[in-house]
């Protein structure tokens, strides 16, 4: 929410004529200003000052005071003093030389015109918009009639005319005047000027304020383009664009990206102003807002008293720029529950925005609004709700109703109305608040790439947990919270794979995608390699390159904003049949401190989803937590027929039971087949297999169907079937060929350190990489299945089955398998810097002094993978063959080729269902990736599985799908429900789950 004021710095250099009169000492006073207009754009405002001292000395010895000459002389320091931030200075000799030149050149001259738009732009500056107008708009139609409308002293008073209808709110307007001085501009000087550069950058600033980031973003990477090659790294100018930039990454949630941009531009205005310059405090207040964002209350405290004692000296405390800062430091102490120092300070600013803009200005809108949430902070509700109103309908009339900070209001007015417990009220602001952030990510979408999207959309999470907390206590909202989690729950996914799938079918995007993943692939070399060999450089020019190219792609595919439309609860309750059910399960933070799961439940007669709480994510952590060996764990809570004693199963079994689904069995009545989407650590169990009584599982009296997302009941995932192809990989020899020249060069640089494992089980897939016997047993059996239902079937066995050999199965555009098996062993890593004890991986130490790459790198789709012929080599740390890849296939690899004609993956490996969970997104890892590449069904592990009975699951299934026929959802869970009923227990059986 808008609580706090960024400052977004728009440059401009009001434009002197030059006179041209046969005099010596005319020359040398237009040389001398000459030589004081360059200092001044250095700031070097003491030679400045001392050049423009001589030229007065001459103009006053050969002309006199009341002279055009003299008046220059006033012009020109006005135009240091200004710069230097010395505004009452500059004032007086703008008004010295506006009086002069009335007196010597007349009214309509267009020197008179040069001093006029001056004083109009200080004023502008200060604030002084009453002032400042007048004079600007004189100037203007002074240079029109003089100079024409290609004039570059024209193009600048459009520009100054523009800044100020931008501080006005009046953004048609100033559109249309930037929009305007930018094409003339364009037309004089060419798209490599300085001046060109300010208009892309002032024009930025309108429509960052518009909430438009796909329009300003391309605007200022322009103008610091230009900057950055005209006037250097260490130019104000180029520093201003670095700031606004930060403010502009700042709005999409990317904190990163305005921190570097932030302590840039603090640096050059420390080195160029020094430290009691507006500019470097304006620079301060923006980087306090990011900390206080971030949480850091105290780095931001102080940044904001700086910024506020730099502001009271140069500016006073009328200041527009001084009230933004008392307002920014009064919500930070707000948000620390220091609610005696916030209002006065808030108060004070507001006292300063009604004085300087009046009441009908978006800004003062926004003092309204964080007076408001104080009073509600301190439960005056009284005195909050007239100032929430008033500020709602400034906003709509001076932004729009399609704003950002309009929507924010609207969701600050909701929680208001939920606070005092009148949901009626709350609901209609929050439903029209939910449509404008959903309307902007859609856009967003449409021109971010994904990382950036990531970052972005994690800035509506708040309002999602807001809503989700009403439905607790109102069931009146339910709908909202439905539609809500189809639109979030895995958007990006959505997003990504919709983008993959249209850009495939472009021919004139196909190249650029193509080079795209070869950016990546790049990356994927580069991020595998130890920190201390990787080419820093080189990683972030690839990293820029791959970020532009992808949002550039983006932009340029259509159709994308129709696969990204809104759907409603009602659309899936249409697809649904008699005695037929669909499961949202959504987590969600709850009162800051916990973790909530909940259901959100509808059938085929639902006037309105059922919402059901279910339970604190803690009280699930400690039901996992009961059994660190992992198979004990495994048999206890899937417990079924006798696998462990009736006690022990009680105890814990029966909690998961009770606290996960029990309450859904009422709602749940009648119902045959539900399909469900989990959500957080849901999706580390198998429902399915969870006993409800003795003899009986879930998935036992119900059909279950796991999809991503109930929206894929609306608009299921596409499967053009082209092949009857089907590619195995199994039998395979993990270490590298012998049979290769021993003489054939070794990339050393590829080295990486041993990950030595606790001793377990060999014949598990998961432990040291150990050929699997098993493996080799279960492809040929499934081959002679395939081909006895008429399939192309291709076997990759042993040193065969390389890194190669899989991504050429799309090479040059080949159709993708219709089937993918890969029995293997997989690997997943948690988060380093998270502490969880749910894998076995996860607490194995490394052997080195270092620990492996592919355990400590931040990318979550290399914490996951599958291990393909020659692996060990590159896992244990030793170098690889030249020129071929090292045997670790990623999920980052994955994610990056064409699998949209392939019907089903199997994933015959352990872990393969595990990955980072991240929110809305699910789980990060082999899932996602072969998701994003198109795959339609996928079936992978949430632990370590005997090879055995993997492959009896396996050859099971493939007899039920393609020899009896079934559907590949039955053919699943009947090959489980045979496993189980020949005794085997839940942990050789239920380690499988099959994904839509």
């Amino acid at each position: 929410m808008k609580y706090c004021h960024l400052f977004l710095i728009a440059f401009t250099i009001s434009s002197v004529m030059s006179q041209t009169v046969d005099s010596i000492a005319l020359i040398q006073v237009d040389s001398l200003i000459k030589v004081s207009l360059d200092y001044t754009r250095k700031h070097d405002f003491k030679n400045a000052i001392q050049a423009n001292l001589s030229a007065e000395n001459i103009a006053i010895e050969n002309f006199g005071k009341e002279s055009d000459s003299y008046a220059k002389v006033c012009q020109y320091f006005g135009v240091i003093y200004y710069h230097q931030g010395n505004y009452e200075a500059a004032e007086q000799k703008y008004i010295e030389s506006i009086s002069i030149r009335e007196r010597v050149l007349g009214l309509h001259h267009p020197d008179l015109a040069a001093s006029i738009n001056s004083l109009g732009v200080l004023y502008l500056m200060v604030g002084d918009f009453d002032t400042a107008e007048p004079l600007l708009l004189k100037s203007w139609g002074m240079r029109e009639k003089t100079l024409g409308k290609k004039h570059a002293d024209y193009a600048a008073s459009l520009n100054n005319l523009a800044m100020l209808y931008n501080k006005l709110g009046q953004f048609k307007k100033s559109e249309l005047y930037y929009i305007e001085s930018k094409n003339i501009r364009n037309e004089i000087f060419g798209n490599m000027h300085t001046e060109y550069a300010s208009s892309l950058n002032n024009l930025a600033i309108l429509y960052l304020d518009l909430g438009n980031y796909k329009l300003a973003e391309p605007l200022y990477l322009e103008a610091k383009t230009i900057r950055k090659k005209l006037l250097g790294e260490n130019h104000p100018e180029y520093a201003t664009t670095l700031n606004n930039l930060g403010v502009l990454y700042w709005k999409m949630g990317n904190y990163e990206a305005a921190m570097k941009y932030y302590l840039e531009s603090i640096a050059i205005y420390k080195k160029v102003f020094g430290e009691h310059h507006p500019r470097y405090s304006k620079s301060l207040n923006n980087l306090a807002i990011l900390y206080n964002e971030m949480n850091d209350f105290e780095r931001a405290e102080m940044l904001y008293l700086e910024s506020l004692q730099i502001l009271e000296k140069t500016s006073g405390k009328d200041d527009l720029n001084y009230a933004w800062g008392a307002n920014n430091l009064a919500m930070n102490y707000k948000n620390r529950g220091e609610f005696e120092k916030a209002m006065p300070l808030l108060l004070e600013a507001k006292l300063i925005w009604e004085k300087v803009y009046g009441r009908d200005h978006p800004d003062y809108a926004t003092s309204l609004r964080n007076l408001a949430d104080l009073y509600c902070k301190i439960k005056d509700f009284n005195k909050a709700e007239p100032l929430y109103l008033e500020a709602l309908t400034l906003q709509s009339l001076s932004l729009g109703n399609e704003h950002p900070d309009y929507a924010n209001s609207l969701a600050t007015l909701a929680d208001y109305y939920y606070a005092i417990g009148n949901i009626n009220k709350a609901k209609p602001y929050l439903l029209k608040s939910v449509e404008v952030e959903k309307r902007y990510i859609r856009q967003a979408a449409q021109h971010l790439s994904e990382l950036e999207m990531t970052k972005y959309i994690n800035k509506f999470v708040s309002g999602q947990n807001g809503c989700f907390t009403y439905a607790q206590k109102f069931h009146q909202l339910t709908d909202v919270c439905f539609d809500n989690t189809l639109f979030y729950k895995g958007f990006l996914l959505n997003a990504v794979s919709q983008m993959n799938s249209i850009v495939m079918r472009d021919s004139l995007s196909r190249d650029k995608f193509e080079l795209l993943k070869s950016y990546h692939r790049r990356l994927a070399s580069e991020y595998l390699l130890p920190i201390q060999e990787r080419d820093s450089i080189s990683i972030i020019r690839l990293q820029d390159k791959a970020n532009l190219l992808e949002k550039e792609i983006i932009r340029s595919v259509t159709g994308l904003s129709e696969v990204l439309q809104q759907l409603e609860w009602k659309d899936v309750r249409k697809k649904l049949k008699l005695q037929e059910a669909a499961i949202e399960f959504v987590q969600y933070e709850f009162c800051s401190d916990s973790l909530m799961y909940a259901a959100l439940i509808i059938k085929p007669d639902s006037e309105f989803p059922n919402f059901i709480a279910l339970f604190e994510e803690q009280q699930l952590n400690k039901i996992l937590s009961q059994e660190k060996n992992i198979s004990s764990k495994v048999n206890v809570l899937y417990a079924s027929r006798g696998a462990i004693p009736v006690s022990e199963k009680n105890m814990i079994s029966k909690k998961l039971f009770e606290l996960l689904w029990h309450p859904l069995e009422k709602e749940l009545k009648n119902t045959k087949t539900i399909y469900f989407s989990p959500s957080g650590k849901l999706n580390q169990l198998n429902i399915g297999a969870i006993p409800i009584q003795e003899n009986e599982t879930i998935a036992d009296r119900y059909q279950l169907v796991q999809l991503t997302s109930t929206r894929q009941l609306v608009i299921p995932t596409k499967f053009i079937k082209s092949n009857n192809k089907a590619v195995l990989f199994g039998g395979i020899q993990f270490e590298q060929d012998s049979t290769f020249n021993n003489n054939e060069s070794l990339l050393g640089s590829r080295s990486r350190d041993e990950l030595t494992f606790s001793s377990i089980d060999s014949t598990l897939r998961g432990g040291t990489w150990n050929y699997l016997a098993g493996t080799e047993r279960e492809v040929n059996a499934i081959e002679k299945i395939m081909q006895t239902s008429d399939m192309l079937v291709h076997l990759n066995k042993g040193y065969q089955a390389t890194e190669e050999s899989f991504k050429n199965i799309v090479a040059n555009n080949v159709s993708s398998p219709r089937i993918l098996h890969i029995a293997t062993h997989g690997y997943f890593f948690p988060d380093p810097k998270v502490k969880v004890g749910s894998s076995q991986l996860a607490s194995r130490e490394s052997g080195g002094s270092q620990e492996s790459v592919f355990k400590m790198s931040d990318h979550p789709m290399l914490r996951s993978g599958l291990i393909l012929a020659g692996g060990n080599a590159a896992w244990q740390g030793k170098p690889t063959l030249e020129g071929r890849e090292d045997g670790i296939l990623t999920a980052y690899e994955i994610s990056q080729m064409n699998l949209s004609n392939t019907e089903l993956v199997v994933l015959s490996a352990c872990e393969t269902g595990l990955g980072d969970i991240q929110g809305n997104e699910g789980v990060y890892g082999l899932q996602r990736a072969f998701k994003i590449a198109g795959a339609k069904y996928l079936i992978m592990s949430l632990w370590q599985v005997p090879d055995k009975q993997t492959s009896l699951l396996m050859t099971t299934f493939y007899k039920k799908w393609l020899e009896e026929k079934m559907t590949i959802p039955n053919a699943f869970h009947a090959a489980q429900k045979e496993l189980r009923d020949i005794g085997l227990d839940p942990y050789q059986w239920a380690g499988f789950v099959l994904v839509e």
